[in-house]
Parts: structure tokens; C-alpha cells; sequence
């Protein structure tokens, strides 16, 4: 890809308070930030499909606070296409997939499919030389990421992926910008812990089918290893240790409810993460998402969602370097970079947002951690 027009960048501002977003249910969270555009009126434009998850609302929101326009919406199911067009009044509803493929104005597509359709939705789009957003999980298994990656060989398209954990939350954005900054020094190990409140009885049934969200590690999993290869700077890691398991919730067979994952990247930094599905109800938030991450020089805690008994919802940051302890607090404070930056890769075929292999590797090596917890059940 070729960095061509970067000053093509708008940077406008709204300065509408920030809303609160939904934080007791954690699949219709969609964080609102301040809106920054880096395009002008239809000068971007996208469509939507296949409304799944919650997620897509937060795909949503990113792109249109970055000025993007929303021309069509597609999926299968009336109640939820209604619930979108109430939210998005600007959408028009598309009478099929095919006519928002077909469509010579849409530039990108954002998608929140059921997991294991996610792959064969993309190949779609970027065989009909649009880019594709996607919600995570990208993948449910190794072959549908490397069909994938055979096709943006072929296509030169951009298979975007919607890594909601850091791309949009205000602290996890901020602590990628303090490393790189150098606040830290060398990133020696980063933990992720990361509760998700199951509301077992709002959920689809294709969300208790392994086979169609590909288990848990694969799941949510996928969130804290692009967080790992991010804050330690990796390119590439070694698994050395995955489970997955399904603890409490034996009228579930489908489900695994807890899941964790051992590597050490490839320029030797340490990373564990604990996913699972046991937020208490007593919590303000869906979740009690934590980062620990461990530097030569000083040390951050991310507090994501909440900060417990304190705030919430909270977005803070708890650094301590060679000087100072302190405490950011970085809720309603971020434009959410990713999105304008996605904006501008999809109209100048640059990879500034994230990396087409950064992209891909995350989803690998979620994807091996769940294969070999599949293969050593415990």
C-alpha cells in the first residue's frame, strides 16, 4: 500500500457531550466519543450488513463520528433491522445483500454476522472490490483465515477487523499511545483479564453453538491477544498454554464459560490472559476489564469499563514510572483514532489504522490457543 494524501485529513471537532453508552449489557455496548471527521459529507461512504451482534452499533457509531456516511442496511431479521433504522434514521434498507454489493457508491462494508459466517461474507465483499469491517471474532478456524488471505492477495482489498477492547475504549487507546511514547520503557509482560456478563437469557442460540462462534478463546480471546501484540510490540508469539472450559453452565453443553491463554512473543516478552463469562449481576458494568502491563522503566493498569464501587461506567489509567504515580482518567476524553484512520486507508490504500498481517496474526494466534485447548480439554 502507498501513503498518498494524508493531508487529506479534516480533523474537524463536535463538541456535543459525549453520551453515556449501555454498561450493564456488554453485547449492545457501543462507546460514543468525540467526533473528529476526516472526511466531508459523502465523501466516504458505507453500508451495513448482517446485525447479528450488538456489535455493530459500535462499528457504526466509530465510523460516522470520523464523518463517514451511511448510505444502506441489510440483514434477515425485521426486529432488528427496525432497532437499526430507529438508531440510524440516514440508513436506506436494502432489499438484499447483493444490492449493496452491487453498489457503486459503497466503499466499505461493516458486518456483525453470526462468527463462522464471517469469513465467506468478506470473501464476498472484497471479491466485489469493496473493503470489509468485520466484528471479532474474524475466524472460526485456520482454513477461513487463510482463504481469507489468499483473496486480499487476489482482491489488493482491506479485511478489517473490529478490535472494540483497545480501537474503542478511551484508557486502552490511550496506554497504546504512553508505550509508544516510551512512558515505560520496554514492555516485558502484559496480562488481560477479561469478564463479560453472560445474560444467558438475552443471548442467541447460535451463541451457545461452538460451532458457530468457534469457542471462547477464538471469541474473546481474540480481543486480548491484538491488545498483547500491540502494547509489547510483537510481531509473532509461541503459545504455551490454552484452556477452555465449560465450568457452570452444564444446561449449556455449547458453552464455554472460562478460557486462558499462555505466550511469550517473539522478542521475549511474557502475556497470560483469563476470559470468561462470570461478571456478577451486582456489577455496574457488563464487564471488569483489567490490563497489567509491565515495562523496564514503569508500569500501567488499565481499568476499562468501570473502576469498582468508585465510577462507572470509568475509563482510567494508573501509571507509575521512574518519577510519579498517577492517576488519567480518560472516559469521554477520545475521538477514537482508529475509525478516521480506517477512513483514510480505505481512500488512500495505506495501513495506518492497523496492518493487514497485525490484523490476521491476532486472529492466528487466538485460533491456535483454541486448537490446542481443544485438542488437551480439561
Amino acid at each position: 500500500m502507498s501513503d498518498k494524501n494524508q493531508s487529506q485529513t479534516l480533523n474537524t471537532q463536535d463538541n456535543n457531550p459525549v453520551k453515556k453508552p449501555d454498561i450493564k449489557d456488554g453485547a449492545n455496548y457501543a462507546p460514543v466519543g468525540k467526533a473528529v471527521k476526516v472526511v466531508k459529507e459523502n465523501e466516504f461512504i458505507f453500508s451495513v450488513a448482517y446485525l447479528d451482534h450488538g456489535h455493530i452499533h459500535g462499528q457504526t457509531n466509530g465510523l460516522l463520528q470520523a464523518g463517514a456516511t451511511l448510505k444502506y442496511v441489510y440483514d434477515t431479521d425485521e426486529k432488528r433491522l427496525a432497532e437499526f433504522c430507529k438508531k440510524y434514521p440516514q440508513a436506506q434498507v436494502a432489499d438484499s445483500f447483493e444490492q449493496i454489493l452491487n453498489d457503486q457508491q459503497t466503499q466499505l462494508v461493516a458486518a456483525a454476522a453470526i462468527p463462522n459466517l464471517r469469513a465467506d461474507i468478506g470473501i464476498q465483499v472484497m471479491q466485489a472490490g469493496k473493503d470489509y469491517f468485520t466484528d471479532k471474532s474474524p475466524f472460526t478456524s485456520l482454513e477461513q483465515l487463510e482463504n481469507v488471505k489468499q483473496v486480499v492477495e487476489q482482491t489488493g482489498q482491506i479485511y478489517a477487523v473490529y478490535y472494540a477492547e483497545r480501537l474503542h475504549n478511551e484508557a486502552a487507546w490511550q496506554a497504546g499511545e504512553l508505550i509508544k511514547q516510551g512512558r515505560i520503557g520496554r514492555v516485558l509482560q502484559v496480562i488481560n483479564l477479561a469478564p463479560h456478563r453472560l445474560s444467558k437469557d438475552k443471548r442467541p442460540d447460535w451463541f451457545f453453538d461452538k460451532q458457530q462462534y468457534g469457542g471462547i478463546l477464538t471469541d474473546i480471546g481474540s480481543h486480548q491477544v491484538e491488545q498483547f501484540l500491540t502494547y509489547a510490540g510483537e510481531p509473532n508469539a509461541t503459545l504455551n498454554f490454552a484452556r477452555a472450559s465449560n465450568l457452570n453452565n452444564a444446561d449449556k453443553p455449547g458453552l464455554e464459560d472460562f478460557g486462558e491463554i499462555s505466550m511469550t512473543g517473539q522478542n521475549g516478552s511474557s502475556f497470560y490472559t483469563r476470559v470468561d463469562w462470570f461478571t456478577p449481576d451486582g456489577q455496574a458494568t457488563w464487564g471488569d476489564g483489567r490490563t497489567f502491563i509491565i515495562g523496564t522503566q514503569g508500569n500501567i493498569e488499565i481499568r476499562k469499563y468501570n473502576d469498582v464501587a468508585r465510577q462507572a461506567p470509568a475509563s482510567k489509567l494508573f501509571v507509575t514510572d521512574g518519577q510519579q504515580e498517577q492517576e488519567i482518567d480518560c472516559y469521554g476524553e477520545s475521538s477514537f483514532p482508529y475509525f478516521g484512520q480506517l477512513i483514510l486507508d480505505v481512500l488512500n490504500r495505506t495501513e495506518h489504522s492497523m496492518t493487514q498481517a497485525h490484523t490476521f496474526k491476532a486472529a492466528e494466534l487466538s485460533l491456535l490457543a483454541q486448537q490446542f485447548a481443544d485438542r488437551n480439554p480439561n
